[in-house]
């Protein structure tokens, strides 16, 4: 087992989008040991490799009792059903707020022998899935955010300690069909 410490908001690593895995060895297996090690350790649904540093396209979940990892992640979105809920995020430590998702998803990608891999995802497994890959997009859940919501969020992300106010980040809305998604 491998905790690894998990980037936090303001690290630009987390604004980088990540790059495709191409080679499916034994050091992408340890990576994938990593993320859910350190996962379960700090009690997360999700955890993605850019949150470790590492600019792979690869994530982890564990959310209702169904715990693996993908690869090389593409969405596709069933129908236009959204949900509106509490999200947080490790790399906003002890922080939660209201973001619009949508609430099917399929996740197709690949395991870490490089093998075909698809995830139906409904409810929080849905918010899971389009959370950890916009980790590896470069965009994080405040930037899914409404005006009024991300300026209330930034406010409350100043006040904790783990802030960095030398760290200049610009937050910018995008759009929750954007082109990495397939509709």
């Amino acid at each position: 087992m491998s905790i690894q410490p998990i980037r936090i908001f303001g690290d630009p690593v987390l604004r980088t989008p990540a790059e495709d895995v191409d080679t499916f060895d034994k050091e992408l297996r340890g990576l994938v040991k990593d993320l859910l090690d350190t996962m379960r350790d700090e009690g997360g649904a999700g955890l993605a490799a850019p949150q470790l540093g590492i600019s792979k396209r690869v994530f982890s979940f564990d959310v209702d009792d169904v715990i693996g990892h993908i690869i090389n992640p593409v969405l596709e979105f069933p129908d236009e059903e959204e949900q509106d809920g509490p999200e947080g995020c490790l790399s906003l430590p002890g922080l939660y707020f209201d973001t619009i998702r949508r609430q099917n998803v399929v996740a197709k990608g690949f395991n870490e022998y490089g093998d075909p891999l698809q995830i139906v995802g409904t409810g929080m497994m849905a918010r899971c899935l389009q959370h950890e890959t916009d980790h590896l997009d470069g965009i994080i859940f405040i930037d899914r955010l409404d005006s009024d919501r991300r300026k209330s969020a930034m406010a409350e992300i100043q006040a904790q300690d783990w802030y960095n106010e030398d760290v200049k980040v610009k937050v910018t809305p995008h759009d929750s069909k954007g082109v990495f998604f397939k509709s």
